[in-house]
């Protein structure tokens, strides 16, 4: 029997900041979510420097350069 195989891909295509969680979407279509408490920086930034983002390391990590914050993929996929 043929059976299918499932590729992960867990690289970020998407980033939305809400006033109390931080939602990335993984180019495989999964989102991860976490609350915007676990990242002060984030959480006292304004909705313009929370929108102000982008992928680095080909999708691996989130830079936000107004308030100088990184996050990675891999550390919000250990933590959920």
């Amino acid at each position: 029997m043929p059976t299918s195989v499932v590729k992960f891909d867990a690289t970020a295509s998407d980033v939305k900041v809400t006033d109390d969680s931080l939602v990335v979407t993984l180019a495989d279509g999964r989102e991860l979510s976490a609350p915007l408490a676990w990242f002060p920086r984030l959480l006292d930034a304004s909705d313009e420097q929370r929108r102000n983002w982008r992928l680095i390391g080909h999708g691996h990590g989130i830079h936000w350069p107004d308030v100088d914050e990184d996050i990675s993929v891999a550390s919000l996929l250990r933590a959920a």
